[in-house]
This record gives C-alpha cells, sequence and structure tokens, in this order.
C-alpha cells in the first residue's frame, strides 16, 4: 500500500476540513420581489416655446414619472466588497432627460449625449455629486462620473423644463421599476432588511422584511401617496 508523505497528508486533510464547510458564496440567497403603487401624481413641467419653434412647439419625448426605485437601506456586509461600477446613459432627446430616474452603482461614469438641434448644459447643484457639463451642440457627449451616494438632481441650464435623478448606491441591492411598477433585487443574503421605495421629491415608503435561511423569493409591495 502507497504511503504518503505526512506532510501532504496534513495538506488533504485541512482541504477536506475546509471543502466540507459552507462559504458565503455556497449560502443559499433570496429575492425580494413586488410592486410599488404609487398614488401621488407628478406633473413634468411644460416646455417653453422658443424663437425656433415659429409659434409650433416641436415634438416632446413625456418623462415617465411614475418609476420608482426600491433599495435595501443597509446593505450586507459581502456587498461593500469592490464591483466595477461600469458605465450608463442619460439620453437628452426633444428637450427631455430619458431616462427621468437613474440608479447606478458608486463610480458609475454617465454619459449625456446631447440628441437635439440645440445646445444643453447638463449640471447639478446636489451635494453628493455637484458638476457643470457646459454647453455642448447635438451629437456631442459628456460624461460624470458619480462617485458618492446619494440622490443627485440634473437640471438643463439652458430649458428650465428638463429635469431627472440619478440615485447613487454603494451596494448593488436596489433595482427601478418597471412600466408596471413591478421590480425584483437579487442574490439577497438571509437576514432581516429594511426596504425603502422612493419616488421622486422626498415620498418614500419603508418597510422591514426577512430573508429565510433557505433563501428563495421574498413577497413585499409599497404605496407611496
Amino acid at each position: 500500500m502507497r504511503q504518503w508523505p505526512a506532510r501532504l497528508t496534513s495538506c488533504l486533510a485541512v482541504a477536506f476540513v475546509l471543502s466540507a464547510v459552507e462559504t458565503p458564496a455556497q449560502r443559499p440567497l433570496g429575492a425580494i420581489r413586488g410592486r410599488v403603487d404609487i398614488r401621488r401624481v407628478v406633473t413634468a413641467p411644460e416646455r417653453r416655446p422658443g424663437v425656433a419653434d415659429l409659434g409650433s412647439p416641436g415634438p416632446r419625448e413625456m418623462p415617465d414619472t411614475r418609476r420608482a426605485v426600491v433599495y435595501l437601506e443597509t446593505a450586507p456586509a459581502a456587498a461593500l466588497e469592490a464591483r466595477d461600477p461600469g458605465r450608463a446613459r442619460m439620453d437628452q432627446r426633444n428637450e427631455t432627460f430619458l431616462p427621468r430616474v437613474l440608479a447606478v452603482d458608486a463610480g458609475t461614469l454617465v454619459d449625456f449625449p446631447n440628441n437635439d438641434g440645440t445646445y444643453h448644459n447638463v449640471f447639478s447643484l446636489s451635494k453628493p455629486n455637484k458638476f457643470d457639463l457646459g454647453r455642448y451642440a447635438r451629437g456631442k457627449s459628456k460624461s460624470v462620473r458619480f462617485d458618492r451616494p446619494g440622490i443627485v438632481r440634473v437640471f438643463c441650464d439652458i430649458h428650465s423644463h428638463m429635469s431627472a435623478f440619478v440615485l447613487v448606491f454603494s451596494h448593488p441591492f436596489y433595482a427601478t421599476t418597471d412600466a408596471d411598477g413591478r421590480y425584483r433585487i437579487d442574490n439577497i443574503p438571509p437576514g432581516t432588511y429594511t426596504v425603502s421605495a422612493w419616488h421622486e421629491g422626498a415620498s418614500r415608503d419603508t418597510r422591514t422584511v426577512s430573508i429565510p435561511a433557505q433563501g428563495g423569493p421574498v413577497e413585499l409591495d409599497f404605496l407611496v401617496q
């Protein structure tokens, strides 16, 4: 019978013990899903016709004011590990920011392309990320890196009716609702969490939910009014 060296036998024993221990990546993960019912009415500011319109305002995209963002108030420790924030985009089309609400990881580079036949000047005075991109014409694009978590209100210095929101998070546990108000946040470790549904302005609904030890989806609906 073949005899393994004592040192190798010891290493194999340690490896066997470690393989039997459940690592965080092997733990069952859960999800929170549901619907956000928005009762409050938000009306986008009316576009003021310019000289170039000659009495007939051009077509205008209507921003979706029914979108909400659902997120964990406090994220699991594992969520604070380094992540690649990537890149996102907020268009300027027919004097409207699209999308009106954008949720991103901290460190994300957001592009603001100008698709209109007029100049735009994108800026924000919000404390987490202040910036002013200056004026730029159709076909041009400028970018901003959103490094600090928080809510950033975005405007155009030339067109007062243009506004949008960028929500910046330090963790990945957030989701923007779809056209039906539904959302889903995946890969949540078991535990009890405070979850908020934010709608533009200061309106939000906050609930507490528990992800069971066996993981799986949990239903959680919100009402914002």
